[in-house]
Order: structure tokens, then sequence, then C-alpha cells
């Protein structure tokens, strides 16, 4: 399975030829298998129908709450495919346990369901991959869900009477050299799918698509197993089903992989900000209410740094908004590199940064100030950066937050003010340097 995951990342050439290897090794394993005395035992086959369709239950849910949030259709169709597959697959364990009662021969029917559940698969992954080559994208998202739900409860309607007219044999000729033909069509319907699936990864490498693309070439590795099966419940047979089940569980266990990733990046960006990445507004609040709940309680002070990027309209108005966004991203960047692990920069709002730096006083937030007007004095790109910063100290005074950030906000406008006079005065003073 890792081994499997893992050569998505060779040349193309060592790619198909692992790919060859394993299907012939497959085909070479079951063969060999056949003549194995394997004692029938139907109840473990029906539960393990019920654990694969118990699998792709849950992994349909996965991925309809996946295309909730991405809207990507391959999700949607899989997920209908699962559950439909689940529904075959739950009917076919039912048939299995008719073995335990006096009416074995309905048993005979399990394979039927079981190839038709494998047929429902290959065919739906396929669809899935056209329909994502064309149409990735949905708008409708309830709708199509809604839809694809009902189109699960109308095709189980459909296969269940199919089953009906079906021939119940396993296999015809059971000593020929592919004893079960039948099994090598969805075999060659997932091959098409693997071959598809692995020119998807080249744009969409992420864990439920490896996951998947691994399931198909092991559903593939199960329908050459089961094409050696001579009678139910052989050792080939058993041997496609140990794959199944495999691969369902490798199935979901991406879909999970995937789901805990994007749950991840929901919950990091209700707390960042869009553009510079830094922690929002949202989450300084929250930081700010833990250093005060924890100076409160040790006595160790905090400092807030507000940071004001000067001239960011003239930027834009110069250069353009494309630079002005270019420009807050740089001094987010400085913040982010050049401060402690565990201090936290925020943007604040517009062109105002926060720094806030637990357990620490003045002195330190004033060498954290001169160190980061140092670094944007040394940053070469145009246009030119600099920022006022003002200094805040909470001491455990039971101050409010508001206080808090107002002082801080006042020292800036403070250290404003004195630059400009600083501006005027060396204006003046090259008024008055007499020219020579």
């Amino acid at each position: 399975m890792g081994g499997e995951i893992g050569m998505l990342d060779r040349s193309p050439t060592k790619v198909v030829l692992w790919h060859v290897l394993g299907f012939l090794l497959t085909f070479f394993v079951a063969y060999w298998l056949r003549p194995v005395s394997l004692e029938p035992d139907p109840v473990l086959q029906g539960y393990l129908q019920v654990i694969t369709a118990l699998l792709a239950f849950v992994f349909a849910a996965l991925t309809l709450v996946r295309f909730q949030g991405t809207q990507d259709r391959i999700s949607l169709i899989l997920g209908g495919g699962y559950l439909l597959t689940g529904a075959v697959l739950s009917a076919s364990g039912v048939l299995f346990f008719q073995f335990m009662q006096d009416s074995p021969v309905r048993a005979t029917w399990a394979p039927v369901a079981w190839w038709l559940s494998r047929m429902l698969l290959a065919l739906l992954l396929l669809v899935a991959l056209l329909v994502e080559r064309f149409i990735p994208r949905s708008r409708h998202t309830k709708t199509e869900i809604i839809g694809a739900l009902m189109s699960v409860v109308a095709f189980t309607y459909l296969i269940a009477a199919a089953l009906r007219r079906l021939p119940p044999e396993v296999s015809r000729h059971p000593v020929a050299f592919v004893p079960s033909p039948q099994q090598l069509l969805p075999g060659v319907i997932f091959l098409a799918a693997v071959i598809w699936y692995r020119r998807r990864l080249d744009s969409e490498d992420s864990a439920f698509d490896r996951t998947i693309y691994a399931a198909a070439w092991m559903n593939c590795a199960a329908q050459i197993a089961a094409c050696q099966s001579q009678r139910l419940l052989d050792a080939p047979f058993v041997l496609a089903q140990v794959l199944t089940v495999s691969s369902y569980a490798l199935a979901l266990g991406g879909a999970l992989l995937d789901n805990a990733r994007l749950f991840e990046q929901v919950r990091h960006l209700a707390v960042s900000d869009p553009l510079t990445g830094l922690a929002n507004y949202r989450r300084l609040l929250d930081v700010l209410e833990n250093e005060t709940e924890r100076t409160n309680r040790t006595g160790r002070p905090f400092a807030v740094l507000l940071l004001d990027l000067d001239g960011l309209k003239k930027i834009n108005d110069r250069f353009g908004h494309l630079v002005g966004s270019r420009s807050l991203c740089r001094l987010a960047a400085i913040l982010r590199i050049h401060c402690r692990a565990i201090d936290t920069a925020a943007r604040y709002g517009g062109d105002e940064f926060a720094l806030v730096l637990p357990e620490s006083e003045d002195a330190e937030a004033q060498r954290v100030a001169s160190r980061i007007r140092v670094v944007m004095s040394e940053d070469e790109e145009q246009p030119r950066l600099s920022a006022s910063i003002g200094i805040s100290i909470y001491r455990g005074d039971g101050e409010r937050i508001e206080k808090l950030l107002s002082e801080a906000d006042q020292d800036l406008y403070a250290e404003k003010a004195r630059r400009v006079k600083r501006g005027i005065a060396a204006f003046h003073a090259r008024r008055r340097t007499p020219k020579i």
C-alpha cells in the first residue's frame, strides 16, 4: 500500500512497469491458489461483505461532506457510487448467510451481486473522471447531493430486479485457464480508471486522490484474482475479497486524512488574515485575552506593539494597489520571520499590525521595535518601507484589552508626531544651509 503510493513520484515508464508486474503477480498467485483446498466459510464471507458495505457507507458520507466544502464533482459521484455498492454488498452479505439455512441454492446469487457491485463501482469511477474532466465544479451542491441520493435509491431497485435474470453460476468452465472471464470486464474498466487517475495526480496530489488511485489499482487486481475463481468461496475468490476490503479501507483512510486537512484549513482561515497569513483581529483578541489571564495569574507582564505602515496611500497612488498589497505582505513577512516562536503577529486592520510579546518588559519591546526598523531599512526592494511603532505593557493591573490597545495606539501616533517634527526641522535646516 505504501509502496504503491510511493510509486507516484517515479517516472511514467517505471510506474507502468511496476503496475504490470503487480497485475501479473496477482494473476499467478490466484492461479497458484486454484488447487488449494479451502473450506468454504460463508459466514466469514458474509461478515466481510457487511464490513465492506459499512466502509463504503462511511466513505460515501465523508465524500459528500468533502463535496459540500469543495464542490468537486468527483467526490459527489464517488460518494454516490460507494453508497450504491454498499447497498449491493449488504444484500450480497445477506445471501451468503443463506448457507446457514435450509436454502443454500439462493446463496449462489451472492457472487453475482458481488460482480454487479464491482461493475457499478468501476463504471462510476470512470464516470467521475469524465465529469471531473469536463464539469469539475458545482454551483448547486445541495440539489446535486439530493439528486445523487435519489439516483442511488433508483439504481438499487433496478439492480435488485436485474438479479433475477442473471445466471447464478460462478464459473461455467472451471478447468479453463481463465475460469471466470466475466470478472475481467470490471477489471478492464478499473484499469482505464487507474490510467486516467494517474494523469489527474499531476494536478491534484492530495491524500484523497492518492488513496483513490491506489484503491482503483487494488480493485483491478481483485478482478484479476476473481477471474481465477472456479467455484463459490474458493481461494482465488477469497483473495479477491481481501483485496476489495483492503481497497475500501484504504479509500476510507485517504478520505479521513483529506477531510482532516480541509478542516484544518478552514480552522486556519477562520483565525488568519487572507492577504498576509498572519492572525486576524479575532485571533488577536483571543491571544490578548489569554495573555492577560496569564499575567493576572503569574504576575509576569507582556508587551503589545502596534505598527502602522507609513505612506501606504502614497504607495497605492503611485505604484498601484498590487504593490500596496505586496508592501503589506513584506511587513507581515518581517514580523513572521524576525520574531520569537511564542510571539503572535496579527493584522490589526488596514495598514496596521500588532505584535504580542509574552513575558516581556518595555526594554525587550523596545529592542524588538528597533530590530524591526533595522530590518525594514535594510530591505532594498522598492518601494522602501518604514513603520511607526507604538508600545504598551500589561502588568496585571486589571486593565481592559481596549485600554491596552488604546495606549499602544497613542504611543504610535506620538511617534508619528515626533517623526513629523523631526522631518520639518530637517527641512528648515536644509533651507537655511547656504549653497556653495
